[in-house]
């Protein structure tokens, strides 16, 4: 149960940069999640680690142990891969005991080991079933079981659950958190769903299309405080608006062309918030009231028309227009005495939020 730290690291392929100065800390003992679109590296950043990648420059670490130039079977580092990567001509049993027998360890100790990790992961049953007669979720569960086998220091998860479908991905990331939690093993996790990220994460890195980490916290910090506007974009859903700063008499405002002035407190870091900046402003869509007349007690209010409705189950999601260039979304849960109720296309209707609700941001 180690750290794991990127110091200066440089990665390119074909002469093509793909991670450029990383500096990362993954505290130990924690579920983290390398969250970010297809292409921006967070592969690349766990084959380094793993040892299937050796970086360009810099240096990587576990502990205070520098592996930067360690052979993949010298790292106490185990991944389990998209696609399994079991042996199909081995039962679950055997699948599992591959790694205690190849390090030689005695027949009556590789049963032991093997039985009790299969009861981590609720498969001691299905010992002796072959890899084909199990379903995704089992087999994903054998990868599991013969990844922690040999109790790594850090164990890599690389997109794990692609291919299982939303309900059972579901329940496996539940096990994933359960695991984790019981085991205290570093997991590594590499996804570019944000729901499985802000699911199991403990803490969590939001890495751009040019591989660079745009912010490091937990979920409620990255998705309720967002500190540029990619990460607000990529991380759930946001209305970003762009506009002026201005103060009046100590109040903070943002002047939005067409919508004029809405009212925003400054961020932590307030230093370059000046008279005139250009800045943007993200409000998610829960946090706006939708009402069919205007009510007092915001710092915001707005009015638009409805110009579509989307029913997603547990909550609607309402787009509308308030002025001939934006277009903002409103999410409400569904509930059986809505006081929204009524609201239908083409209505009037007035959208308010509070300065609390609005993180203003420099880009």
């Amino acid at each position: 149960m180690r750290s794991i730290r990127f110091e200066r690291v440089y990665k390119s392929f074909n002469g093509e940069p793909i991670i450029q100065n990383l500096n990362l800390e993954i505290p130990n003992g924690t579920f983290f999640a390398l969250l970010g679109p297809s292409g921006s590296g967070k592969t690349t950043m766990l084959r380094m680690i793993a040892g299937f990648e050796h970086p360009d420059k810099g240096r990587i670490y576990i502990g205070d142990e520098d592996i930067t130039d360690f052979p993949p079977d010298k790292r106490r580092v185990n991944t389990v891969f998209q696609n399994y990567a079991l042996f199909p001509h081995l039962n679950v049993f055997d699948n599992v005991a591959y790694g205690p027998r190849l390090h030689g360890m005695h027949p009556d100790i590789v049963t032991e080991k093997v039985m009790l990790t299969l009861e981590k992961v609720r498969l001691a049953r299905f010992s002796k079933k072959s890899i084909g007669q199990l379903s995704g979720g089992q087999q994903q569960r054998v990868a599991l079981a013969r990844a922690i086998i040999n109790e790594p220091d850090v164990l890599l998860l690389d997109e794990p659950l692609a291919a299982l479908d939303l309900k059972l991905r579901e329940q496996m990331l539940l096990e994933l958190v359960e695991l984790q939690d019981e085991l205290r093993t570093t997991f590594v996790y590499v996804t570019h769903d944000q729901f499985e990220a802000l699911t199991v994460a403990d803490y969590m890195a939001i890495v751009d299309e040019d591989g660079n980490v745009e912010q490091v916290g937990t979920p409620k910090e990255i998705y309720e405080y967002p500190v540029t506007t990619f990460v607000a974009n990529f991380v759930g859903t946001s209305n970003l608006l762009q506009g002026v700063i201005k103060k009046e008499e100590e109040i903070l405002f943002l002047a939005v062309e067409e919508l004029g002035l809405l009212e925003v407190i400054p961020p932590q870091d307030d230093s370059w918030v000046i008279d005139g900046y250009t800045a943007y402003m993200s409000v998610r869509p829960e946090k706006i009231e939708i009402k069919k007349y205007p009510v007092d007690g915001f710092s915001n209010r707005l009015q638009g028309t409805v110009i579509s409705i989307v029913y997603h189950g547990r909550s609607t999601q309402y787009n509308i227009r308030v002025s001939k260039n934006h277009i903002l979304q409103v999410f409400e849960q569904n509930e059986e005495h809505s006081a929204r109720e009524g609201i239908t296309y083409d209505d009037t209707v007035y959208l308010h939020w509070q300065k609390d609700s609005v993180v203003l941001l420099k880009e």
